[in-house]
């Protein structure tokens, strides 16, 4: 999410960050990407070195406080560590406080979610009302990104083709009987539906105003049970409700019964994972290069089967991505 007001109530995944930080923040709209991962506490609630010598000196990743970003950032300090630096994850509660700890070089890297970033980069200078700069396209929305972060000091690295943005799933009896895929397929159907989210969802341009004007998609109502929640799931699952909204790398759905459907028509903005560094500290070629060989190898589906481990599995996300990391060359 994100940036996004999420307080999750999902038992199946309690360290799992909901749906509903990376929706609000996908909506543009500034007053919600101001919320953040969790309420506001101190700066650093951890610190692990996890690194060695190296000759290349230190690098201080950040982590917010949820399971996908800790994975990322565990990600990134492995990688780092093998090509050289000492590497020290900082747990900090959200983007509110760890943004102005990379500006100033307390933190030298963290993992960004594309639009996420640029919107809330784009109401500290422009205000709570300004027009979005994020978008569908992942290249324009990095570009606005590095336009954003550079008279921060900041520098927005290689983003990849791993995304974590809002999606819609139904029931997988339900796809079947309707011949869904996509929500073009949903929208044909002329299937009247009732859509388990958050309250926002009513007024927020990705969700049931989106789904009505670019997609046809006929909505009942909202069932305000939060998003990515196991009550919102299990509605669907029960077919109480048809559709539910929650992220593309929820680990969670196989539980449900639940499968996503395609965003064909690209209603939601470009979260897609990137690392934005601090450019006096971590802008060496080096540093780009070591991460990008990450990036450019972690998909979608990677991080939902990292988050899996973690959330459902309850493996450490440290162990997670060291495991990852080898299985794949990187470490």
């Amino acid at each position: 999410m994100m940036a996004r007001s999420r307080t999750t109530t999902d038992t199946t995944a309690p360290r799992r960050r909901t749906a509903a930080r990376r929706g609000l923040a996908a909506a543009g709209t500034a007053s919600a990407l101001a919320l953040a991962l969790a309420a506001c506490g101190g700066s650093d609630l951890e610190e692990k070195d996890s690194g060695s010598d190296g000759g290349k000196g230190s690098l201080v990743v950040g982590s917010a406080g949820f399971t996908e970003s800790e994975i990322l950032s565990e990600l990134y300090s492995g990688v780092l560590s093998e090509a050289g630096w000492k590497t020290t994850v900082k747990k900090v509660k959200n983007r509110e406080l760890y943004a102005p700890e990379l500006e100033k070089g307390r933190i030298d890297v963290v993992p960004e979610y594309a639009a996420t970033m640029a919107e809330f980069l784009n109401a500290k200078k422009n205000g709570a009302k300004a027009e979005p700069v994020a978008s569908s396209d992942a290249d324009e929305t990095v570009e606005a990104l590095r336009d954003l972060a550079r008279p921060r000091g900041l520098k927005v690295l290689e983003a990849g083709d791993a995304v974590d943005q809002n999606a819609f799933a139904v029931s997988a009896d339900y796809a079947e009987k309707h011949g869904l895929k996509t929500l073009s397929d949903l929208g044909r159907s002329k299937e009247r539906v009732t859509i388990a989210a958050g309250d926002e969802c009513e007024t927020r341009p990705f969700c049931r105003p989106g789904l009505e004007k670019t997609y046809g998609i006929d909505v009942k109502g909202i069932d305000p049970k939060g998003v990515g929640t196991s009550q919102s799931k299990q509605a669907v699952k029960d077919g109480k409700d048809q559709l539910v909204l929650t992220t593309t790398t929820d680990a969670t759905l196989d539980q449900f019964g639940l499968v996503l459907l395609e965003d064909d028509k690209k209603l939601q903005n470009a979260d897609n994972i990137v690392p934005v560094v601090n450019a006096k500290d971590a802008g060496d070629k080096k540093v780009a290069d070591a991460l990008g060989k990450l990036t450019r190898t972690l998909t979608t589906k990677d991080l939902t089967e990292l988050n899996r481990k973690v959330d459902q599995d309850r493996e450490k996300p440290a162990d997670v991505a060291e495991e990852y990391l080898k299985s794949k060359g990187l470490a």
